[in-house]
């Protein structure tokens, strides 16, 4: 089997932006002309000056640079830029490896060095490492802080065939391919950051990140820092939650938490698509997609001046209303499935039996905590090995004569679904997703 490019160097490779600086000619064009057909962006640099100036309008994720060129050695400028923010990992290339240039580069945070004369394979893999390096440090920050974050990691699909569902699923389908904010509104629990995670996975950014930031549970002092990234007195990085989502999705829930000076910060960012570090004097540009979420009323809060007026109207631009589950309960048979299965092999403990009457209580239940109770009573159930005696089934419901289970339910359902219609019958046929012939047929059999 012929390996191709990006076996043998990695996947990250064909993505990278790299910043080749050197002051001779012939170095600089053999370094790109190695790099270009592999990498996604390469640029030269024939000095530090000239360097400066092209990383304070574009950023990279990869620096090249000689350490013996005219006026300082790179590894002064890469400390020099260290202080106004300098957010790319280094190489250096040296024809001198003395053990104090060593230390120097360990200082001020070179990721690799490559000895002069090098082969061009030296130089690729000395590029693959690096990048490599780069994007588990990005993997591994995220991971934990989807761990860390309030709530856990979220996860599954937007489930439902309700035509409250099937509203909100055609919204994310026709949102999916542009790059426009999108502000997911509803009540607690019921599944804004997944209906998030599905426009996200039906969009050209899929396979970039994904992040969370909940707006609420970070401290005030420490939000600009966790979203922004810094630069300490010592010069040492910290990326922040901007860089690391670089080329995917942000998704700031409980947006109208958000302190003001933050408020104001985020307007920028998305109106220039640029941030500055805490502690830097750079800026650096973002390629990101932004959604936002909450459950509070934001018109309010602006006409009570709790949230700016100009951010609300930049993130108001589409916005998607999550239903509540008492709004759907045609759903809540699947849901309920879904979550059975999913928490039955999770905790390794048998599956409840979801039978009919148990299922009738749960759509006459109002749900005040919608999908997240539902979800929370199932898990709960699945580890006492019952479900709480308001929702228990004996498969027979008291105070009612007894039939078939299954005619039971069905006329429990379709009853219910008319109540919540007013007694329409073509709005109720719509909702179950059924004729209207059908309806009238059950009606009549059952009197009504």
């Amino acid at each position: 089997m012929v390996r191709t490019t990006q076996d043998e160097y990695g996947e990250n490779l064909s993505g990278a932006s790299i910043l080749v600086v050197d002051d001779e000619p012939g170095m600089r064009n053999f370094l790109t002309k190695i790099l270009s057909p592999r990498c996604k962006r390469v640029e030269q640099a024939g000095s530090p000056v000239e360097a400066t100036a092209i990383l304070d309008t574009s950023h990279f994720d990869l620096v090249i640079l000689d350490n013996i060129m005219p006026g300082k050695t790179g590894l002064q400028w890469v400390s020099e830029q260290r202080r106004v923010g300098f957010f790319a990992d280094t190489i250096l290339i040296t024809a001198y490896a003395d053990l104090e240039t060593a230390i120097q580069a360990l200082r001020t945070g070179v990721a690799d060095f490559v000895l002069k004369p090098f082969r061009a394979n030296q130089i690729l893999n000395a590029v693959a490492r690096s990048l490599d390096r780069k994007y588990l440090r990005r993997e591994n920050y995220l991971l934990k802080h989807e761990l860390s974050s309030e709530g856990g990691i979220a996860r599954g699909r937007l489930i439902g065939s309700s035509p409250a569902v099937r509203g909100v699923r055609e919204m994310l389908n026709r949102l999916a391919p542009l790059p426009t904010p999108v502000l997911f509104t509803g009540e607690s629990g019921t599944g804004k950051e997944i209906a998030a995670r599905t426009l996200h996975s039906h969009s050209d950014r899929a396979e970039n990140p994904f992040v969370v930031v909940n707006c609420a549970a970070i401290s005030p002092d420490r939000i600009a820092q966790e979203l922004f990234g810094l630069i300490d007195e010592q010069q040492r990085r910290q990326d922040g939650l901007f860089l690391h989502a670089d080329g995917g999705t942000l998704f700031l829930d409980e947006v109208a938490q958000m302190p003001d000076q933050v408020q104001a910060a985020l307007l920028r960012v998305l109106e220039d698509q640029r941030i500055r570090p805490v502690g830097a004097e750079r800026e650096i540009p973002l390629n990101l997609r932004f959604l936002f979420a909450t459950n509070a009323d934001l018109e309010k809060a602006v006409s009570e001046g709790r949230f700016r007026a100009d951010l609300y109207h930049r993130i108001n631009v589409v916005s998607v209303h999550m239903p509540l589950l008492s709004d759907r309960s045609e759903d809540i048979v699947e849901l309920a499935a879904a979550f059975m299965e999913q928490f039955s092999l999770s905790l390794g403990m048998p599956a409840l039996e979801l039978n009919e009457e148990t299922l009738l209580k749960f759509s006459r239940y109002d749900w005040p905590g919608n999908v997240r109770e539902l979800r929370n009573l199932v898990e709960r159930s699945v580890i006492l090995g019952d479900f709480p005696d308001e929702f228990s089934g004996s498969g027979q419901i008291t105070g009612t004569p007894a039939m078939e289970s299954l005619e039971l339910v069905t006329q429990r359902h379709i009853m219910h679904v008319l109540d919540a219609c007013g007694g329409n019958r073509a709005e109720a046929s719509r909702r179950l997703g059924v004729s209207r012939k059908t309806i009238d047929r059950k009606c009549a059999s059952w009197g009504f």
